[in-house]
């Protein structure tokens, strides 16, 4: 099954905890902190994949969620970080934020890596917080939580040429002639439910032509399957307007799809456009055609038969000629790009049903790690408060002595203290 959107929410993992743990060895009765750092939580990975030729596999809604690091451990022992979740998608796929819709990405050569979703670091272990004035630190980190968020993905066809026209037209048996490729086909409109890619070749190049499933009134504006389908044509060199001659009036169809790819917009119209006056092999075809040649100069025509072959070969040096070069696509250098990285903000604080919640990674992964029943603990806590600045927030949203002060999962009772 042919798909072109989807939406994802994805998440990077966690960070693993931070280890608080002391050196027990025989004959050291008062052995340093040992406690290892968490490893760090996987991250959610798009990377481009030329294999990869639809977002079939990620249709249905979905959460994407990469692992977390595993927590420290004693003897300087730092937890296992976990693998990065690696979403392979079609080169020419295009992402933006779900809620905002605002462009991340556009993802054109193959091996490109977007990081969408970071993993959280690893929280520090009591190892690292040792000094000379606290030895036996009880005091570690939370893992930082991984990035979440949701994406919408948008698949264009990278195509040189694209065949428009309305149903029926005959732009899948046109497609299979030129390209051998082998779209189903029948007689009856909207047979062709996704886009078709065919390569036409010759002995210097070859070009990617896509069959864009025929095009209604209104098609621009949601009617029909017009609208899912004129994005893939956006990326395209040249447009071919496959035209029934055998039709009551060519001429009226022919306007149909102007005014549909001007509604569109998006330079459609001014891309260079040869028509395909095809079905002569239907009776007064070739007469049918000769008119609208005439009709259609000064733009290009060519007469053909998708069913005999009969002008197929005109019409593909046409194509040739008219397309021009497309730089080659090359695999990306290594480099991951890192989008929605987290903002620079670090911490916040407001009032919160009688008492007070303070917000930010560093504060929360600190408070969640302390040992609460040690004194030098919530000695150092209350002075990293002081030092960041949170401290003199809270007193001027008007702390007092035996407020409740929230940060994270921790509950503290606020204890007024001199700064030093």
């Amino acid at each position: 099954m042919f798909t072109d959107r989807a939406v994802l929410h994805v998440r990077g993992g966690d960070g693993g905890r931070g280890a608080i743990s002391f050196r027990r060895e025989a004959h050291v009765p008062r052995g340093g902190p040992d406690g290892g750092d968490g490893g760090r939580g996987g991250s959610v990975v798009l990377v481009t994949d030329a294999q990869v030729s639809t977002l079939s596999d990620l249709r249905s809604p979905r959460t994407l969620a990469a692992k977390s690091g595993s927590s420290g451990a004693g003897a300087d022992r730092t937890g296992r970080s976990s693998a990065d979740l690696v979403v392979r998608i079609p080169p020419g796929t295009i992402v933006r934020d779900a809620l905002s819709g605002e462009l991340i990405a556009d993802l054109l050569a193959p091996g490109q890596e977007l990081v969408v979703a970071r993993g959280g670091a690893g929280g520090r272990g009591n190892a690292r917080f040792a000094s000379a004035t606290h030895r036996a630190p009880r005091i570690a980190e939370d893992g930082q939580p991984g990035e979440e968020r949701r994406i919408e993905l948008e698949l264009k066809l990278i195509a040189d040429a694209g065949l428009v026209g309305l149903p029926n037209a005959g732009k899948s048996s046109l497609l299979a002639a030129l390209t051998r490729a082998q779209p189903k086909i029948a007689d009856y409109p909207f047979t062709t439910l996704s886009p078709n890619l065919g390569m036409l070749r010759d002995a210097e190049r070859e070009l990617v032509v896509a069959d864009i499933p025929g095009l209604i009134e209104g098609a621009h504006a949601g009617a029909g399957l017009g609208e899912e389908f004129l994005r893939h044509v956006e990326r395209t060199s040249l447009l071919v307007h496959v035209v029934d001659v055998s039709r009551d009036d060519p001429r009226a169809d022919i306007a149909v799809i102007d005014r549909e790819l001007e509604a569109y917009g998006k330079g459609l119209t001014e891309r260079p456009r040869l028509f395909a006056l095809n079905k002569i092999d239907l009776p007064d075809g070739t007469a049918h055609a000769q008119r609208l040649a005439r009709e259609l100069r000064p733009r290009r025509s060519v007469a053909v038969s998708a069913a005999t072959g009969d002008g197929v070969a005109e019409l593909a040096r046409a194509v040739l000629e008219l397309c021009p070069a497309r730089p080659v696509a090359v695999a990306a250098p290594p480099e991951r790009r890192i989008e929605l990285a987290r903002t620079a903000r670090d911490w916040s604080v407001r009032r919160e049903d009688g008492g007070f919640r303070v917000r930010g990674d560093r504060v929360e992964r600190l408070a969640g790690g302390i040992d609460w029943d040690s004194p030098d603990a919530a000695a150092y806590f209350q002075g990293f408060l002081a030092r960041s600045g949170i401290a003199r927030e809270l007193r001027a949203l008007g702390v007092r002595d035996g407020d409740t002060v929230k940060v994270g999962k921790v509950e503290l009772e606020w204890q007024e203290r001199n700064e030093p």
